[in-house]
This record gives structure tokens, sequence and C-alpha cells, in this order.
């Protein structure tokens, strides 16, 4: 994808073998590259979310494990252990570091570190054609909208674009082909509470790229479906359960149940390294992070003389809880689009796309 005309990845590695990142907590205000010299450099930007999104965080990860065999073949464990305990919920993360497990456990150190490199560099490469792939089986939904209705009016929820993977995006890449390929689409951008990934990242890209939105908050999606103002809902996920249920930012649930009651489709874009095919109850099963209760206490902002303040905005005293995801029970869900085609969210059409995952 292109910011300022400049074609950028998430994630990139230059001739020294440092690991370069966009800082996504500087975003919309400020485009700075991070340069990641070591795991533990790594680690802190997965930590934090300088880095984000499910499949951008095994990428990341990936790549840090390249950098600890850079800096020491004989820390892999050391390295894998304390990457793998950055983010709970993303399964991506645990995917990749257990690609780099099995390629390199048996080598030699001596020939760690190029193998890291080269296994880093091929799961970028994976996502970025996997999400290009999604994009393709997701068009037809939007192309069918507009063949109906003209204007194509979607809402997403959080951040599922190029920013939150290693190129084009999971849920944003179906858009922006559409509109590339001339569709009047619109998108309505949850703000994405607590942390604005929406009304930061993805009002950013879709801005970037020309794709006309509007900003809403979290709160407005059901009266939009109720009034005939969303055509179809697309999300992202951080993991999918074998049986189809969809974890994903805090608040997807809600949208899930609007769009159930109004007839409005809900479809999750996902790549195949979001699948977690051990657990089958999502609701029961899957870790869901606890972040810092200051992210709902407190927002950061660009003043109108241009600095950027963190301001509290909660009554002082009062605690906050801060789940930073939920689950979407996959009887709420219309379907799920992959790199290899749109399926129900059942077991068994799971297993139809991915028969090698029985």
């Amino acid at each position: 994808m292109k910011l300022n005309g400049t074609a950028y990845r998430s994630v990139w590695t230059e001739g020294d073998g440092d690991v370069r990142i966009l800082d996504q907590t500087k975003l919309p205000w400020e485009l700075d590259i991070l340069r990641l010299r070591s795991w533990e450099e790594a680690a802190h930007a997965i930590r934090t979310m300088q880095v984000r999104g499910a499949p951008l965080i095994g990428a990341v990860a990936a790549y840090g494990v390249a950098l600890a065999m850079r800096e020491d073949p004989s820390r892999l464990d050391e390295a894998l252990h304390t990457l793998a305990e950055t983010r709970p919920t993303a399964i991506n993360l645990r995917w990749a570091l257990e690609r780099q497990r099995s390629r390199l456990h048996n080598l030699p150190p001596a020939e760690r570190r190029e193998a890291a490199y080269a296994e880093a560099a091929e799961i970028a490469d994976d996502d970025a054609e996997t999400c290009r792939r999604i994009g393709e089986n997701g068009l037809p939904l939007l192309e069918a909208i507009a063949a109906r209705k003209g204007k194509v009016n979607v809402l997403t929820h959080c951040n599922a674009g190029w920013l939150a993977t290693v190129d084009w995006g999971t849920a944003l890449a179906p858009i922006y082909m559409a509109h590339d390929k001339g569709l009047d689409v619109h998108v309505w951008v949850d703000e994405t509470r607590p942390r604005n990934q929406g009304a930061a990242l993805t009002a950013f890209e879709l801005g970037g790229h020309g794709v006309p939105h509007t900003v809403v908050a979290d709160n407005a999606g059901g009266h939009l479906m109720q009034h005939g103002e969303v055509d179809i809902v697309i999300v992202g996920t951080d993991r999918v359960t074998r049986t189809g249920d969809v974890a994903n930012k805090i608040g997807t649930y809600l949208k899930a149940l609007a769009a159930k009651d109004n007839g409005v489709p809900f479809w999750v874009a996902l790549p195949h390294s979001t699948l977690d095919m051990e657990v089958r109850d999502g609701v029961a099963e899957i870790p869901i992070e606890e972040r810092a209760g200051s992210e709902v206490t407190e927002l950061t902002g660009r003043t109108a003389d241009g600095r950027i303040e963190t301001v509290r905005v909660a009554a002082e005293g009062s605690p906050a809880a801060n789940p930073a995801f939920d689950v979407t029970p996959s009887r709420l869900v219309t379907g799920l689009i992959t790199e290899r085609g749109r399926c129900a969210a059942n077991e068994a059409a799971l297993l139809a796309l991915y028969p090698e995952k029985a």
C-alpha cells in the first residue's frame, strides 16, 4: 500500500538486517519508522502496540526470532518464550513462533541466523499474498450489493487493514479492491474505543487510499443498521475456532447482535494463520487480554495548537476494566472470507477449505 505516494509494507528489513516498522502509537499524527535491533525491542514493540493486528504481530515476532539468532543462536528457546508472552489472544503470534521453532530447532547454531531471516521473510510474503487473495474472495460480496443498489455502505470495527497485516489487510482488502474497480463504496468506521484504532488507523488508511468513509461512535452501528444505512459488516479477527467462533476487538459481539437483529450480513475476514483448530468453544476457551485501565480513563489527541496531549476523561478515583477482545459465537456470523474462498462459520465448512488441519 502507499503513503504519500511511497509504497510501504508494515514490516521490512534492509541490508543491515535490522527490522523496520511503523510506530502505530504515533499514527495518525506522525509517520515514525522504528528500527528494531534486538529481539527484546521486537517484544517491546508488540507488547506496547507499536505494532498490532494479529497477522502483523506474527510477522514481527518471526523477525524478532531472526534478530535473536543474529545476536546469539543459543538463545532460541529464551527468545521464543519471551516473544510468546507479549500478547495472549491473537493466535498468529503462536503460529509464527512455532514455524520458527520447527525451522530452527534441529539446525546447528551456525546455520540458524540465515534460516531465521529466510523463514521470517517467507511468513511476511505469505501474509501479503494471503491478504490479497482475501480481497479477491471478498470483492464479489460488494459487487453483488453494488449491482442491486449502486452504492455500498460497509461498516467495520477496529483496524483490519494493511497496518494490521504485512500488506492489503483482511477486512479492508475487499474494500480497497472494490474502490479501485470503481465501485461506489463508503465505509462507516467505528471509532473503536478505548484505543481508537478505527478513528486513528482505519480512517488514516482509507483516507490515504481515497476511499470515502465516515467515522462514527461505537454505539452508532445499531442505529445505522435500523435505518438501512449499512449493507454489510466486515471485520477482521485475532482467532477463529474450529467451530467458527470469532475473537476480535471488544465491541465486535455487539455489532454482530445488531446485524443479526436487522438482517445485515456479518462477514469475518481471516488468513489461515488465524485459525485455531484446537479450540471449540471460543467464549470459554480463548484467553482475553486485559489491558491497562488507563486506556479507558485517558484519551490522546491533537490540541487546537498542534500539540499531542493525553487527558483524563473519567471521574477521578474511578477504576476501569479493559478487556481488549470479545468472542462472537458462530451462530451470529454469516460467513468467513479466507484466502481459499468463502465458507460458513462451522467446523465442516472450515475443514472443507482446510482439510490438512483436520
